[in-house]
């Protein structure tokens, strides 16, 4: 499994992002953590992520879960899954099939997954505690379990002033302290890096 989750955006070390993308590096960019924006909105933020992650020399299109196939997945080397609201992306996950596809495929080893806030946070067993920091009425039925790929929930943005979420991911962190809800810590510019048997906070 090869895992890439950023606290925001591409983090410190998109390279070590880049090394673990087998060539010709086609990139699924997953952006429905922001469907509740204004279409006009959304797609400035959608070509905002294409744009940083073809600098990085990788081939990035849109996989949009309203209406693409997640059967696609398969045929690229890697997805980015964008931040936004945890809740709206699980919903699209699970509308979509997308859910299963992901997890089957990342039990395979057959794409590298990457991406940052919510598409980290997503992975957890349960996605309790981030309706701290994110608005789950924007979902009329909130889905709470998470995916299950990871043993642990990831709390972004800790430790990080310049960010508008820092201090309610500090409540979402306390509440973990307190419930015993095992958690990875990030910063802005910290990322955890999983490859295989290898895993490195950087």
């Amino acid at each position: 499994m090869r895992l890439y989750l950023s606290s925001f955006r591409l983090g410190d070390h998109p390279e070590r992002l880049v090394a673990m993308v087998e060539p010709p590096g086609r990139t699924a960019v997953v952006c429905n953590a922001i469907d509740t924006e204004p279409a006009d909105v959304r797609a400035e933020m959608v070509a905002a992520e294409l744009g940083w992650l073809t600098q990085l020399g990788l081939r990035p299109e849109e996989l949009d879960l309203r209406t693409d196939d997640p059967a696609r997945l398969a045929s690229y080397d890697a997805m980015w899954v964008r931040g936004g609201n945890v809740f709206v992306l699980r919903d699209a996950l699970r509308r979509s099939g997308a859910d299963q596809v992901v997890v089957d495929l990342l039990g395979k080893d057959a794409l590298v997954y990457a991406g940052y806030s919510a598409g980290p946070c997503v992975l957890a067993p349960s996605l309790r505690g981030l309706e701290i920091c994110d608005d789950v009425s924007l979902v009329a039925e909130p889905i709470w379990d998470g995916l299950g790929v990871l043993d642990h929930a990831i709390v972004p943005h800790l430790d990080s002033p310049g960010h508008p979420e820092t201090e309610l991911v500090e409540r979402v962190a306390a509440l973990y302290e307190t419930i015993d809800v095992p958690y990875q810590p990030l910063s802005d510019g910290q990322v955890l890096v999983i490859d295989g048997e290898s895993r490195q906070l950087v």
